[in-house]
């Protein structure tokens, strides 16, 4: 049997990823509604439809700042105006005078009324006058304090916000798994909401596991290397909106590890390791877990997956709430991509949120890349639109193991288990990675 062969044949007794990925998320629920007042919704996702109780904006009002007039006194169809010279250079050749019987501010509320010929000055926001149908802009006057010239006529309307034109009552504003973004909190509290049903950030806390992992701010040496996975790991919970916790280092012991598990369980919604998940002499986390006890099987089944980087991936839970916990390996590049595809849509739908799952396009491959036989690779690339639509993508070098890569990412190349040569010029999947920069 060829080396191709034997890859094949043993690919083939790993579980596609797609299942594996069905059966871990049919196991997860989104956590129970939480009623949120409006200034903590940011962030979360609604739970429940939100319909507006009130109208906005909730009066007639000025748009801008200026004179709240008639528009028929100011077109010539009325009885009141006075016409007098223009100055030179105006259009028309006359001006338009209106008597201006007060000023209105944001804060005025007494209800005032327009009589023929007259107009109010008006500061954007104030309620309009009864009868106003047009609000001349300041810079069309001369800006007159007791009687004011119009050098320019605005079309009817112009400067008015009607009571419920941008949004009637009853209007539906969101629906319930929409995200509470801050312009969506603008309109909740426009229309006169306080509280919204989200569903609560997930709450998750991340482990890393083995003797040889130190803490960051030295160098790795034979024996000893630096943990990036808890701090990488963390910084990914919070970038999908998680409140994420950094427990730190858990030396492989057995005890300790089940204890640690344990005593995170009291303030986890979901629980991430890394390290320990293959069968190595070293893998601690897959024996301790997945050990069968009492004749029952291990909280945490462990999966030969047909991904790559990370084969090893392992799912469960732990405690007596029974606490998800997602194990991924250690490898720093493996357990980045172990996030992608297993941990972020676990968040996700914690969360409550739709899609799960990254946004991806089809691209143009720039480079011809291959791939293992049998197993879906995950590859840091560069992604571009092209002119005239579509896009572009550039695997980045070094391949998925890389941090470099990873770092300079903004798309995931996806090369499915059949594909073990991709030429450049083919149309390929690409994940899109959300990179504020």
């Amino acid at each position: 049997m060829t080396a191709t062969a034997d890859a094949e044949a043993a690919a083939n007794e790993l579980t596609p990823l797609a299942d594996y990925l069905g059966s871990v998320l049919r196991r997860l629920r989104a956590l129970p509604p939480l009623d949120l007042d409006l200034t903590q919704a940011h962030g979360n996702i609604l739970a429940e439809d939100v319909v507006a109780p009130h109208a906005f904006p909730a009066f007639d009002q000025a748009a801008v700042d200026g004179y709240a007039a008639r528009w028929e006194d100011i077109s010539g169809g009325g009885r009141g105006p006075s016409y007098v010279p223009a100055p030179s250079g105006t259009p028309g050749g006359r001006t338009i005078r209106l008597n201006v019987v007060g000023d209105l501010g944001a804060a005025s509320w007494r209800p005032v009324r327009l009589t023929p010929g007259s107009c109010f000055s008006v500061a954007a926001g104030a309620p309009l006058p009864v009868a106003a149908d047009v609000v001349v802009p300041v810079e069309w006057t001369d800006q007159g304090m007791a009687a004011v010239e119009i050098f320019r006529t605005p079309k009817r309307g112009y400067g008015v916000r009607r009571a419920g034109e941008e949004l009637p009552a009853g209007t539906l504003l969101a629906r319930a798994g929409a995200y509470v973004s801050p312009a969506l909190v603008a309109v909740f509290a426009a229309t006169g909401i306080g509280h919204v049903v989200v569903r609560p950030s997930p709450r998750v806390v991340i482990v890393a596991t083995g003797d040889e992992l130190v803490d960051v701010g030295r160098g790795s040496q034979p024996g000893q290397v630096v943990d990036a996975n808890s701090h990488a790991l963390t910084a990914a919970a919070a970038e999908v909106g998680a409140l994420a916790y950094r427990v730190g280092i858990c030396d492989d012991d057995p005890e300790g590890l089940r204890g640690l598990l344990e005593d995170q369980t009291l303030r986890a919604d979901l629980i991430i390791t890394t390290g320990g998940t293959g069968t190595g002499p070293g893998d601690m986390v897959r024996r301790i877990l997945s050990r069968r006890e009492g004749g029952r099987a291990g909280p945490v089944t462990f999966t030969d997956v047909a991904l790559y980087p990370g084969t090893a991936l392992g799912f469960g839970t732990v405690g007596a709430e029974e606490v998800p916990v997602v194990c991924l390996p250690g490898d720093p590049g493996a357990a980045l991509i172990g996030f992608e595809v297993l941990a972020r849509p676990a968040i996700q739908l914690l969360a409550g949120a739709e899609p799960v799952f990254r946004p991806s396009v089809r691209a143009h491959l720039l480079e011809t890349v291959s791939s293992p036989a049998g197993l879906r690779e995950f590859r840091p690339a560069h992604v571009a639109e092209r002119r005239g639509g579509g896009y572009t993508v550039q695997p980045l070098s070094g391949g998925p193991f890389t941090l470099s890569g990873l770092a300079e990412a903004n798309g995931l190349l996806v090369l499915g288990e059949r594909v073990t040569t991709a030429a450049a010029g083919s149309t390929v999947d690409v994940l899109l990675l959300d990179r504020r920069r």
